[in-house]
């Protein structure tokens, strides 16, 4: 099975902004409850946004009024809007798509194989 593909990841200074994009051909996206996790080297995986079929968003404290996700459901296409990034952002972010709700647990069904994102002060 094709997994997602995320792409956009970078370096950037702290205070940057980088946009961040996930797609699957064949993948019917409004479909899906979606998400975006990251994990920083040698740290656990945490959950950052997720977006249900509906639009309704959640976002993880560390990220609130920094971070937006989006979709667009004519290209298939997850999006995370990152601003203000901090060093403490600096991780490989990966999106998930789940035909249920999963909120912040990582029972994901379908994993995309991460995208670098590195915040330098």
């Amino acid at each position: 099975q094709v997994p997602l593909v995320e792409s956009g990841g970078g370096s950037v200074q702290a205070g940057g902004s980088l946009n961040l994009s996930c797609t699957k051909s064949g993948f019917t996206l409004r479909q899906y409850f979606m998400a975006w996790f990251r994990q920083p080297q040698g740290g656990e995986r945490e959950g950052v946004a997720t977006i249900d079929p509906d639009g309704a968003t959640t976002y993880a404290d560390s990220v609130k009024g920094r971070f937006i996700i989006s979709k667009d459901n004519t290209k298939n296409s997850l999006y995370l809007h990152m601003t203000s990034l901090k060093p403490e952002d600096t991780a490989a972010y990966y999106c998930a798509a789940s035909q249920y709700r999963r909120g912040f647990q990582s029972t994901y069904a379908t994993w995309g194989q991460g995208t670098q994102v590195t915040v330098s002060s």
